[in-house]
Parts: C-alpha cells; sequence; structure tokens
C-alpha cells in the first residue's frame, strides 16, 4: 500500500526531504506519504522513490550497478528520463518518485497494469494511491459513467474508476505532475514484429527454455501453490514447477454442475507431473458466506465470477502456511487460446468477396428483406450482419447489456447522465492504436488491455490479496512476452487451430488430453444454483434492492430477470444477476464511507 498528496508548493522547498526516513511515513504541511511492509523507499539528496512490487532490471549495466549500490543510483535515470529508465524495467512492479531538483511528482505502472497508481488532480494538490478508494481526495463522489461502464464491460476499465476525478494509470504508463499540470506519458506498447516465417524446432525449444526460466526465476526453496484448471495455461506452469523440484502444491475448484466441472484434467495433470494436488468442490453455501467479503474488497466494483473459485482456491494455499500462488493467466492472451479469435477469423473471409458483390446483394437481400428471416438463411443473414461491422464494433453485438436493451435496464434518469457510446469509444481508442497488421496480433494486443490488465489479473491479484498470497505469473514473463512478439501470426491461430505453436511446442510435455480439450476455467454455475438455493437467492434479491433504490435499474426489469429469464435460460441472465449483485454488494460496502450517495438526488 502507498498513499499521500502533495501540495506542488512544498517542492519550492528542497529543505524538507531531508527530514524523510526510508521506510518511515513521511508528513509535513503538504506533503504525506504513507506505505505499509508491502512497500520500499529510497531517499537521495535529489529525490525519493517509492516502489510497489518487484520490479526486474533487464539491463545488464544497470543491474550491476543496483546489485553494488541500490536502487538510490536508480534516481538520477528516472527524474531526467521516465521513459528510458522504465523501458529497461520488467516484472510486476509501480514506482512513485518525488524530484525536489525538478518539482516534480512521477507515478508509473508495469505493462499490465498488475501493480498501478489512482490519482486526483485537484487545483495545486496531487492525490495518489494504488487503491481507488485509497486516494485522499479532497471530494469523493460515486462515477455514474463508471457504473455503466461497470454493466459493460463486468469491471472499470483504466483510465476510468468508480470515483468521480479520480483516475488510474493505464498499462505501461507514467504520469508527471508539477506546479502547472499533470501529463501522462506511455513508457511501453507491444509492437507485433510478424514475421512470416520460423524455424519451429529452434522456436520451440526456446519457447519451453524461457517457460522454464520463468517458473525457476520465482523460486527460492521455499514450498509454493499453484492454480490447477486443467487447461493448458495451469496445467504448463505446474509441470514445470513439479519439474523444477521445488515444493508445489496444486489447488483445483471443481462444481457439482454438468459442463462446468474439470476436476478429471487438474486430476490428470497433477498425476502427470508428480504434484501434490489438493481439490476442493464449491457449494452455493461457499458463495453465500464468501461473496460479501470478496465484492467489498475491492477498490471498485468487480464482476468477474470466478473471482470466488481463485479467492478460494488462494484460502486453501493460506490455510496450508504457503505464501505465494502461481497462476496460469497469459497463455491464452499471448498465444491465441481463446475461442474468440477462431470465431472472428471466420467473419474476417467476409473480406475476400469482393465489395460488388457484398454491396449490391448480399447485403441488401439478406439484411434488408424478408428472404433473410427465412430459417434457412437467418444463419446467412446473421454470419453478413457480423461480418459486415468491422472490429471493434462488432464486440458490441454479443454484449449482454446491449442485448438485452439499456432502456429496458437502465432507469431514464440514470441514462440521462451518462454517455452510453463511451465503452466503444474506449474499445475503438485502444484498437486503433494496436502496433500490428494481422487480425489474431490486433485481437491479442485488444486483449492484453481489456481480458488481461483490467480484467483477468486484477481478479487473480485481489482474490489472492484478499486470502494473504502474492500471485505470480510466469507466462507474463517479459522475456515471453517479447518472444511472443516476434512469432509468426500463424503460429498462433492456424487456420482455425487455436495456440498451434504452444500445443506443438509442449505435445510431448503436456498430457495429450488436455492438449486437445476445448478451453474452460474456473467458470462458476452461479445460475444453476441461484435458482435451488435460498440463501443465494435472499442475498441476490437484497443486493439488486440496492440498485433498485438508487434509481439505477428498473424495477420491473429486475423482476422480470428473476421470475421469466433466469429459469429460462439460467446460464445467460445468471451473469446479469452476478455483475448486478456484485454491485450492489460493493455500493453497500466499506468503501462508500464518506462517499456521496449515487443517485437519490436526482429523484
Amino acid at each position: 500500500m502507498i498513499r499521500g498528496f502533495i501540495d506542488f508548493d512544498i517542492l519550492e522547498q528542497p529543505s524538507a526531504l531531508s527530514s524523510c526516513v526510508p521506510g518511515e511515513p513521511f508528513t509535513l504541511r503538504g506533503l504525506h506519504l504513507e506505505h505499509d511492509h508491502s512497500a520500499r523507499t529510497v531517499v537521495s539528496e535529489r529525490a525519493l522513490l517509492a516502489i510497489l512490487g518487484t520490479p526486474r532490471i533487464r539491463d545488464a549495466g544497470l543491474a550491476a550497478r543496483v546489485a553494488d549500490l541500490g536502487w538510490k543510483d536508480v534516481l538520477p535515470a528516472l527524474c531526467s528520463n521516465p521513459e528510458a529508465l522504465l523501458g529497461k524495467l520488467g516484472g510486476r512492479f509501480a514506482l512513485l518518485w518525488i524530484d525536489f531538483e525538478q518539482r516534480t511528482i512521477g507515478l508509473a505502472s508495469d505493462r499490465f497494469n498488475t501493480f498501478n497508481f489512482c490519482y486526483a488532480r485537484e487545483g495545486g494538490r496531487l492525490s495518489f494511491a494504488d487503491r481507488a478508494n485509497e486516494v485522499p481526495a479532497l471530494r469523493r463522489e460515486i462515477s455514474r459513467q463508471a457504473i455503466f461502464d461497470y454493466f459493460y464491460f463486468h469491471t472499470i476499465p483504466a483510465p476510468g474508476t468508480i470515483f468521480e476525478g479520480i483516475r488510474r494509470l493505464e498499462p505501461g504508463s507514467f504520469l508527471l505532475g508539477n506546479a502547472q499540470g499533470s501529463q501522462l506519458h506511455a513508457w511501453w506498447a507491444p509492437h507485433f514484429e510478424e514475421p512470416t516465417t520460423a524455424d519451429f524446432d529452434k522456436a520451440a525449444l526456446n519457447f519451453k527454455d524461457l517457460i522454464r526460466n520463468a517458473v525457476e526465476r520465482e523460486l527460492d526453496g521455499a514450498p509454493v501453490g499453484a492454480f490447477l484448471s486443467g487447461g493448458t495455461d495451469s496445467s504448463t506452469v505446474v509441470g514445470m514447477l513439479g519439474r523444477s523440484g521445488n515444493p508445489v502444491t496444486a489447488y483445483s475448484i471443481g462444481f457439482e454442475a454438468d459442463g462446468y466441472d474439470e476436476m478429471e484434467y487438474a486430476r490428470l495433470a497433477a498425476k502427470h507431473f508428480g504434484v501434490r494436488h489438493t481439490p476442493y468442490y464449491i457449494t452455493s453455501d461457499d458463495l453465500v458466506a464468501n461473496i460479501p467479503r470478496v465484492a467489498t474488497h475491492y477498490d471498485q466494483p468487480f464482476g468477474n465470477s470466478s473471482v470466488l473459485p481463485a479467492y478460494l482456491c488462494a484460502k486453501l494455499a493460506h490455510d496450508d502456511g504457503l505464501s505465494r500462488m502461481f497462476a496460469g493467466d497469459g497463455g491464452d492472451e499471448l498465444f491465441g487460446g481463446n475461442t474468440r479469435y477462431a470465431k472472428q477469423r471466420i467473419f474476417g473471409y467476409y473480406d475476400r468477396i469482393p465489395g460488388v458483390l457484398k454491396g449490391a446483394l448480399l447485403e441488401p437481400v439478406l439484411t434488408g428483406t424478408p428472404i433473410g428471416r427465412l430459417p434457412l438463411m437467418r444463419k446467412a443473414a446473421s454470419y453478413v450482419e457480423q461480418a459486415a461491422t468491422p472490429l471493434p464494433d462488432r464486440t458490441a453485438m454479443y454484449n449482454l447489456i446491449l442485448r438485452l436493451g439499456i432502456d429496458t435496464v437502465f432507469e431514464g434518469d440514470f441514462l440521462q447522465t451518462v454517455d452510453t457510446g463511451a465503452p466503444l469509444d474506449l474499445q475503438r481508442r485502444i484498437w486503433q492504436g494496436i502496433d500490428a497488421h494481422s487480425l489474431i496480433n490486433r485481437m491479442l494486443g485488444f486483449d492484453w488491455r481489456f481480458t488481461l490488465a483490467d480484467n483477468d489479473l486484477p481478479k487473480v491479484v485481489g482474490s489472492t490479496q484478499l486470502a494473504g498470497m502474492n500471485a505470480i505469473f510466469p507466462l507474463l514473463d517479459d522475456d515471453l512476452l517479447d518472444f511472443s512478439l516476434k512469432l509468426p501470426p500463424e503460429y498462433k491461430l492456424k487456420g482455425l487451430k487455436l495456440r498451434w505453436f504452444f500445443k506443438e511446442a509442449l505435445k510431448d510435455f503436456l498430457p495429450p488430453e488436455i492438449i486437445v480439450k476445448k478451453k474452460q476455467g474456473f467458470g462458476l454455475p452461479f445460475g444453476h444454483w441461484l435458482l435451488k438455493h435460498a440463501g443465494l437467492q435472499k442475498l441476490a434479491h437484497e443486493s439488486l434492492d440496492v440498485l433498485i433504490e438508487q434509481r439505477l435499474m428498473r424495477k420491473d426489469f429486475v423482476d422480470e430477470l428473476f421470475a421469466k429469464h433466469l429459469p429460462a435460460f439460467p446460464g445467460y441472465y445468471g451473469e446479469m444477476i452476478w455483475i448486478s449483485m456484485m454491485l450492489g454488494q460493493w455500493l453497500s460496502g466499506p468503501s462508500m464511507s464518506g462517499t456521496q450517495s449515487l443517485i437519490k438526488r436526482n429523484a
């Protein structure tokens, strides 16, 4: 934890820094900085540096100097040229520095925002913290736009936060602030090289070495835990841990629900690699007991339903006396493992049809006449409609609240206060900024932001922190990341074969059953359980009542959601209830202390 504020006029007094003691809270008029044991501070005559996480110095010369002289040697370069210095770092980290010579403050996040800063600029003061609800802003008010964004994304993506006026750094970025204002800069953005060919055998050997090194770099002989879903990513990480000789226990979550349980694959992987395995089957009672705790742990509403299984896995490891938990996140997004990549390639085939044929025949006939509604033509019409819509706009066609209808879901006075097009505008900005030509790499770059940085990584980081654990992501190791950027696009998606290179390179390492299985993960059968469990129903109803009382959601929609839609399609509509429930829980939790009410003042 790091939090504090600075009034920039204090930087006119360089002597103030002399009273700062590394490792101690620092407070005087106009400057406050405090941190817990998870952060460390370094002080020189010129500047102060606070470090969250474990930055890894990737430049050999700089690494040697820091080994001899400590992080104090980094400060002059960081203050003079932050972009260059940050480019020499890897790992998971967030940095804060105060430069009394140039009278500036800097905040920086790592490539995937696994550690980051939130901040608020109020006149001549900059307030900051690594959690949005800890930023000591002078005025704190819930952002209605963020509420809408949450329903759209099931999380609140950077640079927004749940609080009006409080922003979050974007991945690979840094902020420089002084008395005149604050400016955001990017110190890293992915560049996909996209060669057309590669030496497969050489690349496969290099790939396995990189994964092994990424895992072993994090080991010190102490026992560790690992998530094991039974998929290719978690099985690969567990396998490398098992082969390392370091004591490891794999933890798996199962569900007594058809179509959701992957425990057989987790058991298979654990047996194949000879690691200790602790399975646990989640029950509806587990959800009732833990949903409020998990929902209110986050610094803002968070709606990924896999967070509960992740938390319970990490808690099992913590109860076993472990402190570090290895996760397989990142493999799908670096090497092309998500099913939507193949689906979007199929839509991409439409671009090969001559424009005259599409514009004069296919689109007018299939989407503009009754022919497209005929039973035999509906699929063709749906394909044309989706294929004719460019990415990333096409993703909006699958969005839950857009398909339900925002006027159906939300109160009109709430919708009048938000920009319903803002989420898609953000997606377009990210899509247009991706430095890649191939469709697969553009989709990967898109997912690095919205799937990894804004969703999956906060899920694992937050759930493990709540359990008292530290999450490790070896498949997001910087060397492995650089390797993925240089792979031919066809190695990631070969025809319609997902993560072709990953599976081919590891086919003699992973069990064949795991190589060929369909992707699933820790998906939660929430909707099915909600239909049968009175305690879960009570919790869900009470949570959504909060949103009705705050004049966010329409009562008639909520009533119909429970009475009609959920029984008909529990998997689909259960997701809507889940994200609404997690929001209602968060709005009823301790983070709302000292925060202005959300909607009622418009009533």
